[in-house]
């Protein structure tokens, strides 16, 4: 979608700010840096936010490609009937090929004639007795040049005849392939205003559905907690614990986490920059979701539940760095959004993060597999019920609020706005919806 797109290039431009890239390596994992809803880029930088468009910019924008599309619509008609015109009667190119076609007809049966009649000519050359006069064999000899005459004049005017066919009908076939051209860019052309449409649509109901209506909550608190050294091809095991601190339950709290090996200094950045080729795969798991379960593009969210007041939610992220992946430096990024069956909805503040140092795994050695038993239950789940839809909460609660020691055992401080950014478009949709509901909110 075009959101997407825009947020990737600004990521492109973010991430290449000296800031965080020409700062030695230490700094990815030792700097202290704001938080992204207030680090503002360098002087001449671009703020990935001033490229999120506006909703009047959005409305416009499917103004503009309905117009585009109805009028592509209106040109695919005028295409298809111009084909359709070219098999009328009376369309002068069909009227040109049936003048031409009565021409050649005429034209022959007049050669059959003269044919036919040089024949008789010459059969009567032939059939002159002994005793014929010598008048009568030079009136025979006479019909006979008269006949080849007419003959070769009868020929000439068939193959003129056939000539102008040959002309008419390539004329009309040139038209008809000319205008079914037409029609077939016509339909290109309709197509991609259509999907031009659809996406301005989507864009927009997005925005209005989600974007213009969640604020950023504080009170919505996400931790994340984890090893500072991950060797590559061996499994390793993060926390990640999201807690109510308003004075309400929270209808429906959902999670999101990801992460991304973090571009070695020098490395080039730009607007081509894959970052998905950057990305370590994530599996969570709960204490009532025991099996691991990979975050993916298609499902990247963690669906929490209810979150009473004052309770928290406990998962486990394991992420297993590619085998083959060189050293250098990671980032595990955790997110947290709700809805509430009154139609509120929030978003957590910021991203958090834990930055860690990547081990190349030992040459020697082969790759540990990942481990095949389920992940330690973390404790038993608060069950509560409530609300409109009388959803279960879901997963390990704790009805005490965080204390500050979970973030303390190895969480850091949000990574600058570029390489947080970096780690959304990696796997996309969680920190869309932030980038998304942010720039509402800044604009509510």
């Amino acid at each position: 979608m075009k959101i997407r797109r825009i947020l990737a290039t600004a990521v492109a431009a973010a991430v290449t700010t000296p800031v965080v890239f020409l700062s030695a390596a230490p700094a990815f994992a030792d700097a202290k840096p704001s938080a992204p809803a207030t680090q503002k880029p360098a002087s001449g930088e671009d703020d990935p936010e001033d490229d999120m468009p506006s909703l009047e910019e959005l409305k416009a924008a499917v103004a503009e490609a309905q117009k585009a599309c109805d009028k592509a619509v209106v040109d695919l008609d005028k295409a298809t009937e111009a084909l359709k015109a070219l098999d009328a009667a009376d369309n002068p190119l069909v009227v040109a090929v049936a003048d031409a076609q009565k021409a050649v007809a005429e034209a022959a049966a007049k050669k059959t004639a003269a044919d036919e009649a040089l024949a008789k000519a010459q059969e009567a050359v032939t059939k002159l007795p002994e005793t014929a006069t010598e008048e009568e064999k030079a009136a025979a000899a006479a019909a006979v040049t008269a006949a080849q005459t007419a003959a070769d004049e009868a020929a000439t005017a068939k193959t003129a005849a056939d000539t102008k066919l040959a002309q008419a009908e390539g004329a009309l076939k040139a038209a008809k392939d000319a205008a079914a051209h037409v029609v077939d860019l016509a339909e290109k052309v309709k197509q991609s205003a259509s999907e031009k449409l659809d996406e301005a649509k989507e864009e927009l109901a997005f925005y209005q559905d989600m974007g213009g209506e969640c604020e950023e909550d504080p009170s919505l608190k996400v931790a994340v907690s984890g090893p500072k050294k991950v060797t590559a091809g061996e499994p390793a095991v993060f926390s990640m614990r999201l807690t109510n601190t308003s004075d309400h339950e929270l209808d429906l709290v959902n999670a999101f986490a990801n992460a991304i090996r973090l571009p070695a200094p020098g490395d080039v950045i730009d607007e081509d920059t894959d970052f998905s080729k950057l990305v370590i795969p994530v599996e969570w798991s709960s204490a009532d979701v025991l099996e691991w379960t990979s975050i993916t593009e298609k499902s990247d969210s963690i669906e929490v539940g209810k979150l009473d007041k004052g309770a928290s939610y406990d998962l486990k992220l394991r992420l297993t760095v590619d085998a083959k992946a060189t050293a250098g430096k990671g980032a595990l990024f955790g997110y947290g959004e709700y809805e509430n069956n009154d139609g509120s909805c929030g978003f957590a503040s910021d991203f958090k993060d834990v930055n860690f140092d990547i081990l190349a795994a030992d040459k020697g050695d082969k790759p540990k597999p990942k481990p095949t038993e389920t992940a330690t239950p973390t404790p038993a789940p608060t069950v509560t019920t409530g609300g409109n839809t009388n959803t279960t909460q879901q997963g390990g609660t704790s009805n005490t609020p965080v204390t500050g020691t979970l973030a303390a055992t190895g969480a850091n401080d949000t990574l600058p706005l570029g390489l947080a950014a970096a780690g959304a478009v990696a796997l996309g949709a969680g920190a869309l919806v932030f980038a998304r509901r942010r720039k509402a909110a800044t604009q509510a």
